[in-house]
């Protein structure tokens, strides 16, 4: 299984908004990167996501679930990017922020801090354990 972190600025789409459509999730559109492209059409029907609020909080709040492989995204016209079904799995009983993150040596290498732009990243499987630890799940 393959980890991911997704961003959405809470004013946007927020966790609570990603909760309250239950189990039938949401698309995850607008994906306008070519690098997370790749990212999006690498994951799997049943991999788990970092849920992070950027801009605004710039914490991981929750853990996502991928419900539906990449498709065409609906929301793109030129017919080149895709996106992913997914639904809330768990909310962190502690955010973590990115400013711990940054802190936490052993997380130094992290997508989230090399490549803080990009929109959908991979989450080694240490980098999972170690966030999921801290946001106490």
């Amino acid at each position: 299984m393959s980890y991911w972190l997704v961003k959405s600025e809470p004013s946007v789409w927020s966790w609570d908004q990603q909760v309250e459509k239950g189990a039938k999730g949401e698309a995850w559109t607008g994906v306008r990167n070519y690098t997370a492209r790749q990212n999006l059409v690498a994951m799997k029907k049943g991999e788990l996501a970092f849920y992070y609020h950027s801009n605004e909080g710039k914490e991981i709040v929750g853990i996502a679930e991928i419900i539906k492989e990449a498709y065409p995204d609906p929301t793109d016209k030129t017919g080149k990017f895709v996106c992913v079904d997914i639904k809330a799995h768990k909310a962190f009983k502690t955010p973590v922020t990115l400013a711990a993150i940054k802190a936490d040596p052993k997380l130094s290498e992290m997508a989230l801090v090399k490549q803080s732009r990009l929109s959908v990243q991979p989450v080694t499987s240490e980098e999972w354990k170690h966030i999921c630890k801290l946001g106490g799940v």
